[in-house]
């Protein structure tokens, strides 16, 4: 992945937010792949939308494109509201489940079906999958397997370079059916037709009404246990002005233009409890810390901000609001593409009021 901000500027020139809405479902279709920039806080969904209308888009025709970004910044804001609560059955408890691990053909990729062992080896090796890749992970994972959404989200989690635990963790529970009105199903028909293979005879090479009463296949049937770790760098010693303000970034906040023309000392803080919590991949990492270097003299500090702050008496302190950050000082919003707070219990209630606020409407 491209880590440059320059370069990953001129990424917004490549999408084609027109194709978008009728090739988006497929696997080789025209996504923007803007998404690992988004989670990392490099560019902002406001960045993108304006981009847009900069560019004089016919709003018809590039509305379902909108809508996916404005999915990314709903999925913030249900998090803002509920906190630690997405991190369990949001609006009613996910039914007939079985188990709370992972099947091992997942992790192995070893499902037997052709698309979706491919989506999940490409996971591994790039830190990418398509998003109706995801869905058929999950509903495989969660409606066919019968595993609860959790320890499956955090796996897919671990191992995504646009990885949002906000985005992941509730649009799994859509899929569970516990932060939506039913189950989402993909049968082998489905998988052929958007991912291009022709496979027949498979578990899934059934219709709808067999797929949600199928017992558990024996090829999901055995299950495992797995552990997350992230490795973080060594803890070292770093040097402030004590005369400058400080500037705090963090996993979801590696914005270059964040109070760029400010003296600050600037702060890669990465909190061991927040990857204990919510575990991050070595090439995820590595991500991270590439991006990191389009900020001018970052520095960066492995400890709990408490920790930070006691050690080094930081007393003016600057961030970016975000449902993880547990800080004190002076905290800057984030970019939302809509002046829109609060909580919605429905993605298009939130969407019919905020695409009245855009001038693209």
């Amino acid at each position: 992945m491209e880590t440059n901000y320059h370069k990953i500027l001129q990424k917004l020139e490549e999408i084609k937010p027109v194709k978008y809405s009728s090739t988006r479902n497929y696997i080789n279709g025209d996504v923007s792949r803007l998404s690992p920039y988004i989670s990392r806080g490099v560019i902002s969904t406001k960045q993108v939308l304006k981009y847009l209308i900069d560019n004089g888009y016919d709003s018809k025709k590039i509305e379902k494109f909108v809508q996916e970004l404005a999915w990314r910044d709903y999925w913030q804001l249900v998090w803002v509201e509920m906190n630690s609560r997405i991190d369990s059955d949001l609006k009613q408890k996910q039914v007939d489940v079985d188990n709370h691990k992972l099947p091992k053909s997942i992790l192995d990729n070893q499902t037997q079906i052709e698309a979706i062992d491919k989506g999940i080896q490409e996971l591994y090796q790039t830190g990418y999958m398509h998003n109706h890749m995801r869905m058929y992970v999950a509903s495989l994972s969660c409606n066919v397997a019968k595993s609860h959404w959790l320890s499956p989200a955090k796996w897919m989690y671990y191992y995504l370079l646009d990885a949002d635990w906000g985005s992941n963790a509730l649009s799994w529970q859509w899929v569970a059916g516990s932060n939506s009105n039913k189950k989402y199903y993909a049968n082998q028909e489905n998988i052929n037709r958007y991912c291009g293979t022709k496979q027949v005879n498979t578990f899934l090479d059934c219709s709808y009404d067999q797929i949600i009463n199928l017992p558990i296949p024996s090829e999901l049937s055995a299950l495992t246990e797995f552990q997350l770790k992230t490795a973080l760098p060594k803890k070292e010693a770093i040097s402030l002005n004590s005369e400058l303000p400080t500037a705090i970034y963090n996993f979801y906040n590696l914005d270059p233009l964040w109070r760029e023309n400010q003296k600050l000392n600037r702060i890669l803080l990465l909190e061991p409890s927040v990857f204990n919590r919510y575990p991050i991949s070595s090439k995820s990492l590595k991500f991270m810390l590439e991006l990191s270097k389009n900020i001018s003299e970052i520095q960066l500090y492995v400890g709990e901000f408490d920790e930070f702050v006691s050690e080094y008496q930081v007393v003016d302190i600057y961030y970016k609001e975000h449902p993880l950050n547990n800080y004190s000082g002076t905290q800057d919003e984030r970019d939302w593409m809509f002046n829109i707070k609060g909580y919605y219990p429905s993605f298009f209630k939130f969407w019919n009021k905020a695409k009245k606020t855009i001038n693209l409407y």
